[in-house]
């Protein structure tokens, strides 16, 4: 009543003024009200639903860094994966496969699984590479750290490893509701030190045999996962030698899917085949009806996936070629196969033809033919009617150093890599003394005949420094540099060299600071073991002298075959080494690798020799009166003419 009296007691205008202002607060109040009660339902509302294609596409950011097209994800970039992203979110599936090339985007797949998990349903996490150092770590450091610097969602969840409170390593990064651990398979410790509920492991085909003492790292990965009802495990390779490579009895163990597209003509779905794609016009020809479409069209329509295995729920296996991938084109892909069909066909080098079927096709590698018996190269020597026969256009050499002889093979070569054995030598001495050496020095600047009376010089010379009188070998390798001779140093990679190229790197890390390559051993036997098989005269083929004097007797031929690549099971994998055969010598062996690495150190361009040959040319004479100067003639691809 008192309030009532005291508005009307107040001017018309100013009532007008007072209730105006009562009313916008009062629209406040309810405004902040309604705006608090929006966001306590936010707060405890569940998050939309949200497969993890779907994450991405609203999420992700790719970086510059490890992405050719950085930005925001597409999964319709390449939409093959789509379903294998989805498949993570399918509570009837455990287990999830990818057998395929590279170029498809598999590590994507995987960060996009590890984004989707630290963002919207935070699980503790495990990430397994081959090795620690440098896999793991660099797996953190180039491409999960900067997904998470580049997308904002995750930025917040996850502390820099830098911060001292923020409890976050390189390897181990903790986010509200979980953690990402990145090990490597050669770690036991790594692999067993934490329960996970999601388990991924990359390149699964390059994991060793066994975890230290431990067993089977895959293994040992899984039985993290045993505490969790909804656990997920995602296997991802490239696949290796067919019959022993882990992820291809995955895969087969699996639903089998291929990616398969449409044709134009007759609409049937059907996978990418290398073996239906034509070179002359870059198509692909229809396994129905035989039309020739090309990669466009192909990559255009809207693909599927079938399996060939459906009635398995829980475990989906999928399979991956180059052919599908949106960043690499048809074209580049058959040079990339001519060139290792034609290292195969001419040189007698299976190892870019391997590389090819592996991480292109995304299929393993069948080993194809047998190697050569002992009985079958003793038999096929040849007669010599000179030191150097007809053909032979570049001489290299080879020296194994034992306690009391050098062991000497020089190996002539052609056109195509035919090779021809020219001598096997042995020079026994007291190798602590530097006479003996001298001795080995003034073999090797020998000439050796043609029938013509022309002649060659050795053109290079490889000699092992990591066996027997390594201190002795590094002295005389400096000794010849300062005399400008064409020897070098070599040694063989000293872990398991499987995958890694014949001439892998040249290093000075020495006591006397000279040039050694370093050779991927078991590059160099395939190639030798491949050529010693070839049995028709030509590239890559080997000829052998039967002339007593040549020094290829019983002894020398057993030893050239003397080793072979044997595939053993251990731990539940397969390890594929070298394995020297009982009661051989395997010095021969190690020679023809050596002299097949000088002549690749070399890169020689045999037309020009042919040329200098014919004309009668000893091309690495020294000039009769520059004796002691530089060589006459010209470099050409790393030789000297």
């Amino acid at each position: 009543m008192n309030s009532k009296v005291k508005i009307e007691s107040v001017p018309l205008a100013k009532q007008d003024k007072i209730i105006l202002k009562t009313q916008r607060k009062k629209q406040s109040i309810e405004f902040k009200t309604l705006k608090l009660f929006r966001e306590i339902a936010k707060a405890v509302s569940p998050p939309p639903l949200l497969t993890v294609s779907q994450w991405a596409d609203r999420y992700r950011k790719l970086s510059a860094e490890s992405a050719a097209e950085p930005g925001q994800w597409n999964t319709d970039r390449a939409p093959y994966q789509r379903e294998i992203m989805d498949s993570v979110n399918d509570p009837m599936v455990e287990d999830i496969v990818i057998m395929s090339s590279a170029q498809v985007g598999k590590t994507e797949l995987l960060l996009n699984i590890i984004g989707y998990y630290i963002d919207y349903d935070p699980a503790p996490m495990l990430v397994v590479q081959p090795t620690v150092k440098p896999m793991a770590e660099d797996f953190s450091k180039d491409r999960l750290a900067p997904m998470i610097r580049d997308t904002p969602a995750l930025t917040g969840k996850v502390r820099d490893a830098k911060s001292r409170t923020s409890g976050n390593t390189i390897l181990h990064k903790i986010f509200p509701g979980g953690h990402v651990t990145i090990a490597g398979a050669n770690s036991p410790s790594s692999l067993a030190s934490r329960p996970v509920r999601i388990v991924l492991m990359d390149e699964t085909d390059r994991y060793p045999a066994s975890a230290g003492a431990e067993g089977n790292p895959i293994k040992l990965a899984e039985k993290r996962t045993t505490a969790f009802w909804n656990k997920k495990k995602i296997k991802v390779s490239t696949p290796t030698i067919k019959g022993y490579s882990q992820i291809e009895k995955e895969f087969q163990s699996g639903t089998m899917e291929e990616w398969c597209v449409p044709c134009q003509c007759c609409g049937k779905y059907q996978p990418y085949e290398w073996g239906r794609v034509c070179f002359a016009d870059v198509t692909m020809e229809c396994k129905y009806c035989g039309e020739h479409i090309s990669e466009v069209d192909w990559k255009q329509g809207k693909g599927k996936w079938i399996a060939a295995h459906p009635e398995i729920h829980r475990k989906r296996s999928f399979h991956l070629n180059e052919l599908a991938s949106p960043w690499t084109h048809w074209s580049a892909i058959i040079r990339e196969w001519k060139e290792a069909h034609r290292e195969l066909k001419e040189n007698g080098d299976p190892n870019k033809m391997k590389i090819f079927i592996n991480t292109v096709l995304g299929e393993t590698w069948e080993e194809r033919g047998k190697s050569a018996d002992d009985d079958s190269l003793l038999s096929r020597r040849e007669r010599y009617e000179a030191e150097l026969p007809e053909g032979v256009l570049l001489l290299t050499a080879a020296v194994d150093v034992q306690d009391d002889r050098f062991e000497i093979e020089v190996v002539g070569w052609g056109r195509g890599y035919e090779s021809w054995g020219v001598k096997y030598e042995k020079l026994y001495g007291d190798l602590d003394k530097e006479e003996t050496w001298n001795q080995l020095e003034a073999w090797l600047d020998r000439e050796f005949y043609f029938v013509s009376g022309s002649s060659l010089l050795i053109a290079r010379t490889c000699i092992d420094t990591g066996g027997h009188k390594t201190t002795e070998c590094y002295k005389f390798l400096k000794r010849m540099e300062k005399k400008g001779k064409r020897i070098s140093g070599i040694k063989g990679f000293g872990r398991e060299s499987q995958g890694i190229p014949l001439i892998h790197k040249l290093s000075t890390n020495n006591e006397y600071n000279v040039k050694v390559f370093i050779l991927g051993v078991d590059s160099g036997k395939e190639i030798v073991v491949t050529r010693l098989g070839i049995v028709n005269q030509g590239p890559g083929y080997c000829h052998f002298p039967i002339n007593a004097d040549c020094g290829y007797n019983e002894i020398v031929i057993k030893g050239l075959n003397s080793e072979q690549r044997v595939t053993e099971i251990k731990d539940g994998r397969p390890t594929t080494k070298w394995k020297k055969k009982s009661g051989v010598r395997n010095e021969p062996l190690d020679l023809r690798v050596y002299n097949t690495a000088a002549v690749e150190i070399l890169q020689p361009d045999f037309d020009v020799l042919e040329r200098k040959i014919k004309q009668g040319i000893n091309y690495m004479q020294r000039s009769q009166n520059r004796e002691g100067q530089k060589k006459t003639g010209i470099v050409n691809r790393g030789l000297m003419y």
